[in-house]
């Protein structure tokens, strides 16, 4: 059984991304547990850093409690 998770498909950018194409954030759906997040812009076949679900959710929680 695998431990890495299929990071392929299921990306979809993030509601906070410009318009322009420019600071483009995607996240992939379906991977129960994590959140895939990678830099469209930049690398958008390249690498993604994969986080704790629950790590996550505190993250976001926090920029928004900051904004």
């Amino acid at each position: 059984m695998s431990t890495t998770p299929d990071l392929t498909t299921g990306w979809r950018k993030s509601s906070h991304s410009n318009g322009d194409n420019g600071m483009c954030l995607e996240v992939a759906d379906g991977i129960p547990g994590t959140v895939p997040v990678r830099d469209s812009k930049t690398a958008p076949e390249g690498p993604a850093l994969v986080f704790p679900a629950g790590a996550w959710a505190a993250f976001v929680r926090a920029v928004k409690h900051n904004m």
